[in-house]
């Protein structure tokens, strides 16, 4: 594989495969992601989501190609995780550990961990250097985490399900403090989550997994262009039947909301009220195993 670091391109991958026993967690997976962009990877228990980063982040063995910032994280992990970061779920971190303990621990892990500016995020916050996590709200947990996050000078950063056990008012405080505060063009970021509607106005590009496989690789934008929701009356069903929905929902008195792929909003406006999908819509579409 050719180690040359590509600098528009962060992650390369091209068959990739993992069994665990009878379970094959990824089946032939391959996708690109491109630097400065926000992706995220969602997909339903048992998908392949965390096997995909466990192998984008060398934590695992597997078949195929992936390159990383230009390395195999098969062979060259040590160099790799110089410019990754990595968090499983903020809402984890020791009890017994004070502030100033988590940020000595992070400053002699990681190489490019900036204390100076940890510690002016922090200043803006009601947390002591000699607080420990078990006398701290889950809110300041949330504040903990990002000021370590966003003092690291990672090129990817990379949140497997980052607020589970949160509540809504912290998970909305971290992903809104991630996009003011770390995210530029030079970094990118990968995230997969269940609380797909939290994260869809933040996502630059979107990825479904499904049985192992990416089934959906596209840009927001794309996607917006791409996919069709129509409302229709129940007199009209059957002619819309006839354009070819990838998914239909039924709805109280005889309405059914159908989806589109590649059908023009103006062909469908003849049926009903037409708008763009949700991303949670348009998941459990694809989830469904009748598209894609």
């Amino acid at each position: 594989m050719n180690a040359v670091v590509d600098h528009l391109q962060v992650v390369h991958a091209r068959g990739l495969r993992k069994a665990y026993r009878n379970k094959l967690a990824l089946d032939g997976t391959g996708f690109r992601i491109e630097a400065g962009r926000i992706v995220g990877l969602i997909g339903p228990n048992g998908a392949g989501k965390t096997t995909a980063l466990k192998a984008m982040l060398g934590l695992i063995p597997f078949e195929g190609e992936l390159s990383v910032l230009g390395r195999d994280p098969r062979t060259q992990r040590d160099a790799l995780m110089n410019d990754v970061c990595f968090i499983a779920d903020v809402a984890v971190l020791p009890r017994w550990i004070r502030v100033k303990e988590a940020i000595d621990f992070v400053a002699g892990v990681h190489p490019r961990f900036d204390r100076a500016k940890c510690e002016r995020f922090l200043a803006n916050t009601q947390l002591k250097p000699r607080q420990r996590v078990r006398e701290m709200s889950k809110g300041m947990i949330v504040q903990l985490h990002l000021a370590l996050v966003m003092a690291i000078d990672a090129r990817l950063l990379v949140l497997d399900e980052p607020t589970l056990g949160l509540d809504i008012l912290y998970r909305k405080q971290f992903y809104q403090r991630l996009l003011e505060d770390y995210f530029d063009e030079q970094k990118t970021i990968i995230i997969t989550t269940h609380q797909v509607e939290e994260i869809e106005h933040i996502l630059t590009d979107v990825m479904f997994i499904r049985d192992g496989r990416i089934v959906l690789d596209a840009p927001m934008e794309d996607v917006g262009q791409r996919f069709v929701e129509v409302l229709v009356n129940a007199d009209r069903a059957e002619a819309a039947r006839q354009m070819g929905p990838i998914d239909e929902r039924a709805l109280p008195f005889g309405k059914t909301v159908m989806l589109f792929d590649g059908v023009s909003q103006a062909a469908l406006s003849s049926y009903g009220e037409t708008r763009t999908p949700g991303l949670a819509d348009l998941f459990v579409a694809t989830m469904k195993g009748t598209y894609a």
